[in-house]
């Protein structure tokens, strides 16, 4: 696993006890030695300030870290003053996405496209920055279909991305298939396969329906018939994530990027089943 590009991801702590917890989280974490930390961004840049302290908290550490900037909502100047942040501090990864505005408004901004902001970075900062996009190998809940998901995959990597990280999936087929035809269309970059540890039935249901990830019928109706039983839901999708990962990586695929939910300890058990 060690020559693998593993890395954990976090989202911004809205209160002093969130901030206090997720440091103890990242102390567990860091224990496994990820490549580097991301930190989400939230819709419309809510959380720009608390993207950057948890950032700069995480290196305060001693580790590396990605912070997320999203476009959508924002103008060529909020993102140029960021950009320069993230540089002052000597942020040199980032995780480029379009991202979603929050509800209730247009599709604002002057960017419209992950590749419109993968350039804008380029054309301001050179190659200070080591960027990373989002990857759908199940296809972008907004896409018109999948060969225009793909196209639009290829044109954020040619506006200068170094890697792409995937929306969480459980069936490795479309990982597999998602790389095979990107490579065919020109993609070189690695594209790391994003993971989601199921420890909860309710919310993996919500959060796949809001992303367009496919839950496999099997795991759905598993899932569904512990009930309330968390700790058969904990153990079956340890063995179904695990063994998913292991044929990911037997399979080719680069490294795998971790959905932490803030949390320790799913994401351990699994990488302990990898090592």
């Amino acid at each position: 696993m060690k020559t693998h590009n593993f890395s954990i991801e976090f989202f911004p702590p809205k209160t002093a006890e969130g901030t206090e917890k997720l440091r103890a989280t990242r102390a567990k974490l860091a224990e496994l030695q990820p490549k580097y930390f991301s930190v989400t961004f939230g819709a419309g840049g809510t959380t720009q300030q608390g993207t950057l302290d948890t950032v700069l908290d995480i290196r305060k550490e001693g580790y590396d870290a990605a912070p997320h900037l999203s476009c959508v909502g924002g103008s060529r100047e909020s993102i140029r003053d960021i950009l320069q942040q993230y540089q002052a501090n000597d942020i040199r990864r980032l995780v480029a996405l379009r991202g979603d505005l929050p509800s209730g408004y247009g599709m604002g901004g002057e960017f419209r496209h992950a590749s419109d902001l993968v350039e804008f970075i380029r054309a301001e900062t050179g190659n200070w920055f080591h960027i990373e996009v989002a990857a759908y190998p199940e296809m972008h809940p907004q896409a018109r279909s999948p060969q225009d998901d793909l196209q639009n995959f290829v044109r954020k990597m040619n506006a200068g991305a170094n890697a792409a990280i995937t929306q969480y999936f459980y069936n490795a087929d479309a990982y597999f298939r998602f790389v095979d035809e990107a490579q065919k269309a020109g993609v070189t970059a690695p594209i790391v396969a994003g993971i989601m540890p199921i420890t909860n039935s309710s919310q993996l249901l919500r959060f796949s329906e809001m992303c367009g990830a496919e839950i496999p019928r099997w795991v759905r109706l598993k899932l569904a018939s512990f009930g309330d039983d968390t700790a058969s839901i904990k153990a079956f999708g340890l063995d179904v994530v695990s063994s998913m990962c292991e044929r990911l990586l037997a399979g080719g695929a680069p490294g795998l990027h971790f959905y932490s939910l803030n949390q320790a300890a799913a994401t351990t058990a699994i990488w302990q089943r990898l090592v």
